[in-house]
């Protein structure tokens, strides 16, 4: 695909309601926000959403050019996690059976319906999901009690290609925060080597409604100071809205100190080292009563999330992982 379709690929009329919402709240005009986003553009291949959601309006061109697009997001995770090794994480069975050591929750994968009929009588709820899926789509929490049909639901989930797990119970502290939803840990890891660091680190919650705390389901997200493992400043959503506390608890993000983050961190840098072929993991964490599991791991994590929460571009961090491939192996990778 090219830089122009991967640029423009979005939606269209949506970008336009978008910029007329803009122009007024920034009092400029909308023609001179469109000339804005060419130069974007041209810079480093900004899309519609890069140009909203990292607001490129309000930059300089040197601040610019030090976000990620998603053309250098495609470069850099071909290098440092290859796709040819990609169903390792992408299918979530997959994930959990290869961290296996690191997840201690019962799930139901294509099993027979006497394997499912077992696994129902001994969860009341639990979630079903996609084998392959983004962005929390899919994803749902389901009773047993509802389910009438016991047949027709294990013939549901083989055509529909999806798998049940238990539901994780979180720590008590963050189910304070929000809990209509399991609160995840979003760790960025670097491993070659056999060493393994942590990049960057944040904090999605559900927006208290949602069952799910993805940032494209509803949730919100905070960063995460970390050496102390505390939640700093505020809060923001997909739209952009920022949150001093939770909307439904009312409790103050900046400061919470996150339970267990010494042992969260060991995790993380474990199981960043499984996979040698695999240098960047995106972890989803969740905090539990004695310490923390994984949910998934993503091969490609979005920048995104490091983006807006740093309030500036994030090639700092692809250079870094590049640089040290290149010292090792003699190459020349640039972004």
């Amino acid at each position: 695909m090219s830089i122009i379709s991967y640029a423009l690929k979005g939606n269209m009329k949506r970008f336009n309601s978008k910029l007329n919402e803009l122009a007024k709240k920034e009092n400029r005009s909308r023609t001179g926000l469109k000339l804005n986003f060419l130069k974007c553009f041209l810079l480093i291949g900004s899309g519609y959403s890069d140009y909203l959601n990292y607001e490129l309006y309000n930059k300089t061109n040197k601040e610019i050019k030090e976000y990620a697009s998603i053309k250098d997001q495609d470069k850099f995770y071909e290098i440092v996690s290859p796709s040819k090794y990609k169903t390792f994480f992408t299918i979530k069975t997959n994930f959990l059976k290869n961290f296996q050591e690191y997840i201690d929750r019962d799930f139901f994968d294509k099993g027979t319906i006497d394997e499912l009929r077992a696994f129902l009588k001994k969860h009341e709820y639990f979630m079903i999901k996609p084998y392959d899926g983004l962005g929390g789509s899919g994803v749902e929490k389901i009773y047993t009690k509802d389910i009438k049909n016991i047949e027709e639901f294990w013939q549901k989930l083989k055509e529909e290609k999806l798998f049940l797990e238990e539901y994780v119970v979180q720590h008590e502290k963050i189910s304070e925060i929000c809990r209509s939803s399991v609160n995840t840990i979003r760790i960025m890891t670097f491993s070659y080597n056999d060493k393994s660091e942590i990049l960057f680190a944040c904090m999605r919650f559900g927006n208290g409604t949602a069952p799910v705390d993805n940032f494209h389901q509803g949730g919100m997200a905070c960063l995460i100071d970390l050496d102390t493992g505390k939640l700093v400043g505020q809060a923001f959503n997909k739209n952009l809205d920022y949150f001093e506390v939770h909307p439904k608890s009312k409790i103050k993000f900046d400061g919470f100190q996150i339970p267990n983050w010494d042992k969260v961190k060991k995790l993380v840098l474990e199981a960043a080292l499984v996979n040698k072929n695999i240098h960047v993991v995106g972890w989803d964490v969740a905090v539990t009563k004695d310490g923390a599991t994984f949910i998934e791991g993503n091969r490609r994590p979005g920048f995104d999330l490091p983006q807006v929460l740093s309030k500036r571009g994030r090639k700092d961090i692809m250079r870094h992982c590049l640089n040290i491939i290149n010292e090792n192996e003699n190459t020349n990778y640039k972004i």
